[in-house]
């Protein structure tokens, strides 16, 4: 499935000067969509890969599958949020890590569109979320317990805060959470300022520009501070190099003393979110890879799978 293994050290050279330039609080945010946009062209998506368009609690999203146009319920599906500080980020920039996580579950993967701060603040993404957990549920035909919920930075809080509103307001518990370096607390200021991908200053405006008007003490907004006793399965990925680092050790603590089935895997020599670049990076492949084994097992559980 790996297109390209370029060696760690090149990768990092190369991506450095693309993210400085890229990820720059001057920049206006529709110029760092757009330049992350024309970079994900060279994220690479595996062959037999089936991209069908559609709309997911009233906002456009896609359905992934690995061969067939047509989901399968009986697998399960995964619904991926993601990441961007809630401000950039896009169906096309994710497309690649949600085509590999559909070919290697064997789950359809929808990647939602949600809507974008500045323009939707808090909680217009989250909104987002919720209604197309429920859409997946109510219109397509899904039991909330084989849907997991995955995403990266702040599509990884969002998937949180989700799983939170999901289990509060609805009684529904997805089957997992997978996030990769989840931004779960937008107020936490981090101690470094800056990791080979994000930078303190940018981090900051992220934050301020999804929270809007509101409350930072919203639980949905810091989902790090809401109910963490009864959620599902949680697999955090995080490299040691990021900014979010310490704040994914905090949580995984959190995750723990509430008693939530919890794995935990720190890389070392990787970035925020190289699974993105899993097309071109082995260590971010096979990152991506365990990601996937997780919520296979969640999703689909062995006595299920092996039937007939």
């Amino acid at each position: 499935m790996r297109d390209i293994n370029i060696p760690l050290p090149v990768a990092r050279a190369l991506l450095s000067p693309i993210f400085r330039v890229s990820l720059n609080a001057r920049l206006p945010w529709q110029m760092q969509r757009l330049l992350l946009d024309i970079g994900s062209r060279a994220q690479f998506l595996p062959s037999g890969t089936t991209v069908h368009r559609l709309r997911l609690g009233g906002r456009p999203a896609e359905r992934i599958t690995a061969g067939s146009a047509r989901p399968n319920l009986n697998a399960g599906a995964v619904l991926y949020l993601h990441g961007g500080g809630y401000a950039i980020g896009s169906l096309a920039t994710h497309r690649s890590l949600a085509a590999r996580l559909a070919h290697e579950t064997g789950c359809t993967v929808y990647v939602l569109d949600y809507r974008l701060a500045p323009e939707h603040p808090f909680p217009a993404g989250l909104e987002d979320a919720e209604s197309a957990f429920l859409e997946l549920v109510g219109n397509i035909g899904y039991r909330p317990e084989q849907i997991a919920l995955s995403g990266d930075s702040a599509g990884g809080g969002l998937s949180l805060a989700t799983a939170q509103r999901l289990i509060a307001q609805h009684g529904y518990t997805p089957a997992a959470l997978g996030l990769i370096a989840p931004w779960v607390d937008p107020n936490q200021v981090p101690d470094k300022f800056r990791d080979l991908v994000i930078n303190r200053p940018w981090s900051r405006a992220c934050a301020a520009a999804y929270l809007g008007d509101g409350d930072g003490k919203d639980t949905g907004y810091a989902p790090l501070h809401g109910e963490l006793r009864g959620l599902p399965p949680t697999y955090v990925q995080v490299d040691v190099s990021e900014l979010l680092h310490a704040q994914c050790v905090e949580f995984v603590t959190a995750l723990r003393v509430a008693g939530v089935h919890t794995r935990f895997t720190e890389s070392q020599g990787l970035w925020h979110v190289a699974q993105l670049q899993a097309a071109l990076v082995g260590p971010a492949a096979a990152a991506l890879t365990e990601l996937a084994d997780f919520l296979r097992e969640a999703v689909q559980p062995i006595s299920l799978r092996h039937l007939g």
